[in-house]
């Protein structure tokens, strides 16, 4: 049985607590913050067992830990069946010529099919453009118009709702109704709002009608697109920043009252450094979902394109549904791709997290 020895005399040096402990070396028990090591006194259980042990930091939990494991054993398993198996297999297939999805053959290992979707080398004399022309362009303009204004819009949300005493529940069960709602209706509702005879329409009447979504430009797809994202995505950034805002100290709040500063000047000096670590997982989780957006396009266009055959709405993910029967190494490498995108841009906002988020 393991005991740590603190008794201490006068003069601050360590005192024995038997005889045994008394002949031991001149080993101090305690924690090593140098070494990040622990000194502790162990009572012989053998003969001749020593009379001191060093270790990291140990504790009864660490004795059970197999206990943890197998608790976790359930989940660890789904884990590499559904994600661990599919990644790999995935990056497999990038990396395979012609691979056939029926079954399961191809003809060798290839880096042409990254080179054939980025439009570097032709696919048997003919250029796979959708992906270089549309599917990267528009998931770009997809993140970088969505992620910073719907993370904008809903933190000016949280900020009102937790000021607000009164209604507050109803208004927030208002603000979340999107968040259960099924995505593909959502979508039809707004390609309805937003056609020729629409009320979009309707309310800002054009001769001839104003094209938004069959038959629009690109350019002005993206308005009812992006309008859609941001709506459909705010519940649950408003969750996570009420629940942040609950959690700030409100002494903060009454020294800014004290002296005299602004709401504007409040909001950006006191509640966004202290909300840094919601908004962070936020930005981070939003870029990820903005970059694999795909329900937004099946539900407000229907297909890829604004006309019959066309692909001018392609995003990364839809090209990748699209061509994983018939070209499924094309599908894997834009898979591929997309995964080390969204690293990359993961990577980063981490680093920029390590000076601006505070805990």
């Amino acid at each position: 049985m393991e005991q740590t020895l603190n008794t201490q005399g006068k003069d601050n040096k360590v005192v024995a607590a038997n005889d045994f402990f008394a002949a031991r070396p001149d080993y101090q028990p305690g924690y090593d913050a140098k070494n990040d090591t622990i000194i502790r006194l162990v009572s012989p259980k053998k003969k001749n067992a020593k009379p001191y042990r060093v270790t990291g930091i140990d504790d009864v939990a660490s004795k059970n830990n197999w206990k943890g494991w197998l608790y976790l054993a359930p989940a660890l398993i789904l884990v590499v069946i559904f994600l661990v198996y599919p990644l790999i297999n995935t990056i497999t297939i990038a990396f395979q010529k012609n691979y056939s999805y029926l079954n399961g053959t191809s003809e060798g290992f290839t880096f042409d099919n990254f080179g054939q979707i980025l439009t570097l080398t032709s696919y048997n004399g003919a250029w796979e453009t959708p992906f270089v022309q549309y599917a990267i362009p528009n998931t770009f303009i997809i993140v970088f118009i969505t992620v910073p204004v719907s993370t904008l819009l809903a933190l000016l949300i949280s900020v009102a709702l937790n000021s607000i005493k009164w209604f507050q529940k109803a208004l927030q069960t208002i603000f979340f109704l999107p968040y259960v709602t099924n995505t593909i209706a959502v979508g039809m509702v707004f390609s309805v709002i937003f056609a020729d005879n629409g009320i979009i329409n309707y309310i800002f009447p054009t001769n001839p009608p104003t094209m938004w979504i069959y038959g629009a430009q690109q350019w002005r797809a993206f308005v009812p697109l992006c309008l859609y994202i941001v709506w459909s995505s705010l519940p649950f950034k408003i969750l996570i920043f009420l629940s942040g805002l609950q959690g700030i100290d409100k002494q903060y709040y009454q020294a800014a009252q004290i002296d005299a500063a602004s709401k504007q000047k409040t909001l950006w000096k006191i509640t966004v450094p202290l909300m840094s670590p919601q908004i962070l997982y936020i930005v981070v989780t939003s870029f990820i979902g903005a970059f694999k957006e795909y329900t937004a396009i099946v539900g407000l266009f229907n297909g890829p394109g604004t006309a019959l055959g066309s692909k001018n709405m392609y995003t990364i993910v839809y090209y990748i549904y699209d061509n994983l029967s018939n070209h499924t190494s094309f599908a894997a490498a834009a898979a591929v791709f997309l995964f080390v995108i969204i690293l990359v841009f993961t990577w980063l906002q981490m680093i920029v997290s390590k000076k601006r988020v505070y805990y």
